[in-house]
């Protein structure tokens, strides 16, 4: 699975894959269908229907009630699912279970779908995606993120800032402010406060920019470039 992913990463086709794997290119797609870095719309919607009878039936009456809906065959519905025996939707699964190149994938894919849509619901896929990675302020300062899962097990609508020593809560409504205020998808926003007067936008500001709903000045990017050359080293934004 991870030489499928990482083949994949590399933009080769299904079939190249198969080829270099001694595969047949159904199960090469299944690969990286359970990696979680395959997109399609008949995956997509197979994934949906399936996930919502898998709440209340076996496996093998959602796959046939799937089939049913969709008018497909249970062959071409199990085509299109995750191996049994990993995990039925990775798109949720922890970057630690899965390949560098199928993370990398799947950030793309889901900043991509930002872009297109910047929505709450795609921003907080991509934030949760996006924890302890590197990001840089305005000024190239580097931190990083993790959100933390209260009691029950879902995550808490708040960011935990990583600076160095000191660690700062970013509340995920204040997230959403500085999204409201982006008015144009990539469109350069000079600093920090044109998002708005918001607690913690410089963070916000980083981590927009890194996600590509905005781009920075000139200046700002070569004090990011003078910094990583003065040993502040940083992959990407």
């Amino acid at each position: 699975m991870k030489a499928a992913a990482d083949l994949y990463t590399d933009k080769m086709s299904l079939q190249a894959i198969a080829d270099a794997l001694s595969l047949n290119p159904i199960k090469v797609r299944k690969l990286l269908i359970t990696a979680g870095v395959y997109e399609s719309d008949i995956a997509e919607r197979v994934k949906h229907c399936f996930y919502k009878y898998i709440e209340t039936q076996s496996y093998k009456d959602a796959v046939l009630s799937t089939a049913s809906e969709l008018k497909l065959s249970k062959a071409s519905v199990t085509s299109y699912l995750p191996y049994k025996k990993g995990v039925y939707f990775p798109g949720t699964t922890s970057t630690e279970k899965i390949s560098v190149g199928a993370e990398r994938q799947r950030r793309y894919r889901a900043t991509k779908k930002l872009r297109a849509t910047p929505t709450e619901e795609q921003l907080w896929e991509v934030v949760l995606m996006y924890q302890k990675v590197r990001f840089k302020t305005y000024s190239g300062l580097p931190f990083s993120y993790e959100i933390r899962k209260g009691r029950s097990g879902e995550y808490t609508k708040e960011l935990w800032i990583d600076r160095r020593e000191n660690s700062k809560s970013l509340a995920w409504s204040s997230v959403l402010l500085a999204l409201g205020n982006v008015k144009e998808v990539g469109a350069v926003v000079d600093r920090p406060k044109a998002l708005g007067d918001i607690r913690g936008i410089t963070y916000i500001y980083g981590m927009f920019y890194r996600f590509g709903l905005i781009d920075i000045p000139e200046m700002a990017k070569e004090r990011r470039r003078k910094r990583v050359a003065g040993g502040d080293s940083e992959n990407g934004k």
